[in-house]
């Protein structure tokens, strides 16, 4: 298809494919004249993983471009694949050398993984993001009871393992998958966080007799 014909398919204005042309992001037509290409599913493939990263994840180019190389390079392992996307979504925790609270935090985190036995990189953004969180509570005189983390750390390995990462296409393109973590993990996420206030309203309502 000619790139108008990409354009029209994926939804993506002409200007903003050649955008990605030129920043690498998307690769390059199939050269058929001088100033025309042919394009593909790859091309519609990428750019729907470019549209979750951009609409879904937020993310800036840059940090989508470290996400398609990974994509593009075949001998990086697709779990490392899946953690550049993954740590790419995590936010920017600014920590200072006087951050105590935070750093508690951190090391109530880090022992919460190794007692759960969790495989998580030492580096991962999201230790300190819960870090964070828990430091957070802790200021406000509402710390996180351990057995209350516990409770919802089995709870969440249970859905992400026996729901969320059985619906990941591993056997299909790479972009595939990684489209399929980001949407999850946001979106899914969102769902999840929703589907807590409904609760909450019900329950608040059977236990006031509202």
């Amino acid at each position: 298809m000619r790139i108008s014909e990409l354009s029209a398919t994926s939804g993506v204005p002409v200007p903003t494919i050649k955008y990605y042309l030129r920043e690498g992001l998307l690769p390059h037509g199939t050269p058929t004249a001088a100033t025309r290409a042919e394009y593909g599913e790859t091309h519609l493939r990428r750019l729907r993983l470019i549209r979750a990263l951009l609409e879904v994840g937020g993310l800036p180019v840059a940090a989508i471009a470290k996400i398609v190389a990974a994509v593009e390079d075949e001998s990086v392992p697709v779990h490392t694949m899946l953690g550049t996307a993954h740590y790419a979504l995590a936010p920017v925790i600014e920590t200072s050398p006087g951050d105590e609270e935070l750093r508690a935090a951190r090391a109530r985190v880090d022992e919460l993984i190794a007692e759960l036995g969790w495989q998580i990189t030492p580096d991962a953004p999201t230790r300190t993001e819960l870090a964070w969180i828990l430091a957070r509570l802790s200021h406000l005189g509402r710390p996180a009871p351990e057995e209350d983390l516990r409770h919802y750390a089995r709870v969440v390995m249970d859905l992400v393992s026996g729901h969320e990462m059985a619906k990941v296409p591993f056997d299909g393109p790479r972009e595939a998958a990684v489209e399929s973590l980001v949407v999850g993990t946001v979106l899914y996420g969102k769902v999840f966080d929703v589907l807590r206030r409904l609760a909450h309203e019900s329950a608040s309502a059977r236990l006031l007799g509202a």
